[in-house]
């Protein structure tokens, strides 16, 4: 499973990605107005520092709109994935970007009817997003065991991008299911890092040494 940080935040990127763990971005205009600054710099920045995948999220809302703002993002780097949003004007600029072989992640999906349409307009990767529907009393989780099985059953080759996830169990759900792709906040892939057994093992060991240490002097 591939593990994507989502963020905008330089020094959480360099961080990670130091540590072998990012084989890619997701951003949004949110995650980018968080961190101030000059978003275009941010973006460049980004493309450079990822290998792998780095998603750039449109903000406009018609077909139109979105292919221009789409082909401006692209310049950003040879990495870069549009983010269009599950919308009709969304799919097809799907389509389109797609079609100029330009891969495509469509967010904002919640059902595994989306899911499939998606799908269909040739999107590289589907964004479900788990954490806001486990808010609205449904099952996130459930959701990505769907769409996993719809798609196994006709192979299509969309990756599940697990998006809007909160806690480290999470990740080890979507992993069981057979999810494509995980996209985490800084601060829960922080957290998959640690843990207290780890951190009291680490202190032992260090005691026993510090201790044979005194006993040779």
């Amino acid at each position: 499973m591939k593990i994507f940080l989502d963020t905008a935040n330089l020094q959480s990127i360099k961080q990670y990605n130091d540590m072998g763990l990012l084989d890619g971005i997701t951003t949004n205009p949110s995650l980018l107005a968080k961190e101030g600054g000059d978003p275009q710099k941010a973006m460049e920045e980004i493309t450079k520092i990822i290998k792998g995948d780095v998603s750039l999220e449109v903000v406009a809302t018609d077909y139109a709109g979105m292919m221009d703002e789409g082909h401006k993002l692209k310049k950003y780097g040879e990495n870069v994935v549009i983010k269009v949003p599950m919308t009709a004007d969304g799919l097809r600029a799907c389509k389109s970007f797609t079609a100029e072989g330009i891969p495509v992640n469509v967010t904002l999906v919640f059902s595994p009817n989306q899911a499939i349409l998606a799908a269909k307009a040739g999107a590289k990767y589907v964004s479900p997003f788990i954490g806001r529907l486990d808010d609205v009393g449904q099952d996130g989780m459930a959701l990505i065991a769907e769409i996993k099985q719809i798609f196994s059953n006709y192979n299509f080759k969309t990756q599940i991008l697990v998006a809007s996830v909160r806690h480290p169990m999470h990740v080890v759900e979507a992993a069981k299911i057979g999810a494509d792709v995980v996209t985490l906040p800084p601060d829960v892939l922080g957290k998959m890092l640690k843990h207290p057994l780890t951190d009291n093992g680490l202190k032992a060991f260090l005691a026993d040494w510090d201790k044979l240490q005194q006993g040779q002097k």
